[in-house]
């Protein structure tokens, strides 16, 4: 076995590029001789420190720590050294777990919005749901898509994944009255029952659930059939509708392919008039 190798045979050997072993010794952290024309040469004792920084790379300590690390070298600063990797390699692993967890709550999420019938109205209830939100308004696709991004970065304490957050928008009724469509007055996303602070809640109760495909360009006259439906069901409604983006851009650049749930408020006409 020779004793010392070249810097592109250790190069080739550890799969560390030359650039990184000449930081390295800059760094101080390995120190190859040179031969009578200059070149490094690298000896059996800087290998275990290879060994040992490309190990410890795989774990993000930084170049600092490695540096230090090899400086002192000891039993007990291994054994410090082992216990940080432990530490390292736990939180790894939750995070892993974590982001496991999301990716399973998408597809779930994907697979229950392709099951769903467009073009059904229907009566159902649904517990309270606390949202937080921003009022803009919104007449543009790409308007909306900015101004979930600005929600998004208000509240990134709360909304973690952005891929499973329940994205919603208020119709300017107004507008829609009017013969307007894809007009907005706020972006909301629905929090988790545990997400603390909000802006405004969505109450318990009954709602007119009407999903459909496609641009959201026909939204306004959708609404106005929900409305329609819900006449003719001795119904009206308690509140402004909005919208609901179960398939949009963040899982599909393929329009057709768009799902969106309008839900409405609805209460009784006998509750209605019996108002003052």
């Amino acid at each position: 076995m020779k004793e010392y190798y070249k810097i592109n045979e250790i190069s080739k050997l550890y799969g560390i590029g030359a650039d990184s072993l000449r930081y390295y010794e800059k760094l101080g952290v390995i120190k190859p001789k040179r031969d009578q024309n200059g070149y490094r040469l690298y000896g059996l004792k800087d290998m275990y420190k290879l060994n040992l920084i490309r190990d410890l790379r795989s774990l993000d300590f930084s170049m600092s720590q490695i540096r230090e690390y090899l400086e002192k070298q000891s039993i007990d600063n291994t054994l410090s050294l082992l216990k940080q990797e432990l530490e390292l390699v736990r939180l790894t692993m939750e995070e892993l777990e974590e982001k496991e967890r999301c990716l399973q709550k998408r597809l779930a999420g994907l697979h229950e919005a392709l099951s769903v019938k467009p073009d059904v109205m229907e009566i159902i209830h649904i517990p309270l749901r606390k949202c937080v939100q921003i009022m803009e308004h919104i007449t543009r696709d790409e308007e909306m898509d900015f101004v979930m991004k600005k929600l998004h970065r208000r509240h990134e304490d709360k909304v973690k994944d952005f891929g499973n957050q329940t994205v919603g928008a208020r119709f300017d009724m107004e507008r829609l009255r009017q013969g307007a469509s894809n007009v907005y007055d706020s972006v909301f996303f629905v929090l988790e029952e545990d997400a603390g602070l909000y802006d405004f809640e969505l109450p318990e109760g009954n709602y007119l659930s009407y999903f459909y495909k496609g641009s959201y360009l026909q939204n306004g006259r959708r609404v106005k059939e929900a409305l329609s439906w819900l006449e003719e069901k001795g119904l009206y409604a308690s509140g402004a509708a909005f919208e609901l983006y179960a398939i949009d851009n963040r899982d599909t650049s393929l329009e057709e392919e768009f799902l969106t749930e309008i839900q409405i408020p609805v209460s009784a006409a006998s509750s209605r008039a019996s108002k003052p």
